[in-house]
């Protein structure tokens, strides 16, 4: 059975991600309750028709689906099955669709703690940041049962393209994957850029003159334009994506695969946040650790760093 507009659905984290996706779900009909930590982050979806409830146990009362999205698995576990947890508080008939990016052994057993009580789990992270959020374009990587994705195909369609990878816990091996595409992929156009600029090319120019060939992609596209015009405002962070490089190397470590282009990225990125105090820029700035690192001094753009405050 499938989903229908005015189901009621809970969104639990409302940051910058959760609080757009909310917003998608209620223009396409839903009845969307919201719970956020902190509640000034939930109370703005009041005035865009969402009801903001105090606890995260009211939050999903009477709701069809619950969809998590918060920082990393503990934050989930705990939002789940801590002390206030509302596993003990969802309707039998309920659907739990965690799109937070956690380790996939977590989410395993999230969907086998929940099933005990009669609940089903999607795991279902996402990717393509704020933007995509926003204008309902995320890539949605989804693992757990056929029929229980079925029925979540209309509450996805809401926020974007979603494809079913497997059972429990692939939709987070999905997100790794995505993830260790685009942290190279960042230090690959950084360093595309970078050569461009330090041997007298116009990066800008260089940029426009390559894409449409092999090099074409989104991390071109828009995180090359977020270098030239040295925009460091978050989008993705720093220090979640270096959250997220770590899950990926150790599940490869627990699958007997290295990854040394991912192990080089995540250094890096981690130089970005260690030594430049910069976990809270926007993941872009893997720029800067390149350019710190430049003997010549090169530098893409002219102008000033765009920095979040």
């Amino acid at each position: 059975m499938t989903l229908q507009s005015g189901a009621r659905i809970a969104v639990l984290g409302t940051g910058l991600m959760g609080a757009p996706m909310a917003r998608r779900l209620i223009g396409t009909g839903f009845d969307v309750v919201v719970w956020n930590r902190s509640r000034e982050k939930a109370e703005p979806l009041a005035a865009d028709g969402a009801t903001v409830a105090t606890t995260a146990r009211d939050a999903v009362a009477g709701a069809r689906v619950v969809i998590t999205m918060l920082t990393n698995g503990e934050a989930v576990t705990d939002v789940l099955f801590g002390p206030e947890g509302v596993a003990a508080s969802l309707d039998p008939e309920a659907l739990v669709i965690d799109m937070s990016s956690i380790p996939p052994d977590v989410a395993r057993d999230h969907a086998v703690r929940l099933e005990r009580l009669g609940v089903r789990h999607l795991d279902a992270p996402v990717s393509g940041g704020t933007r995509g959020a926003a204008a309902g374009e995320l890539a949605i990587m989804a693992g757990g049962p056929e029929d229980a994705f079925t029925e979540a195909v209309p509450v996805f369609a809401a926020m974007g393209r979603a494809t079913r990878v497997g059972p429990s816990g692939a939709g987070q091996l999905a997100k790794l994957a995505n993830q260790v595409i685009v942290g190279v992929t960042i230090g690959a156009v950084a360093e595309a850029l970078l050569l461009a600029a330090a041997g007298g090319a116009d990066p800008a120019a260089v940029r426009d003159a390559i894409r449409g060939g092999f090099a074409e992609s989104r991390i071109l596209e828009e995180h090359g334009r977020r270098m030239i015009e040295r925009d460091f405002i978050p989008g993705g962070k720093v220090r979640t994506h270096i959250k997220d490089l770590d899950t990926a190397l150790a599940a490869a470590a627990d699958s007997g695969v290295t990854l040394p282009l991912t192990q080089n990225a995540r250094d890096r990125f981690a130089f970005v946040r260690d030594a430049m105090g910069g976990g809270g820029y926007d993941h872009t700035a893997l720029l800067l650790q390149l350019e710190e690192a430049a003997t010549g001094g090169g530098r893409i753009g002219t102008g000033p760093d765009r920095l979040p405050e």
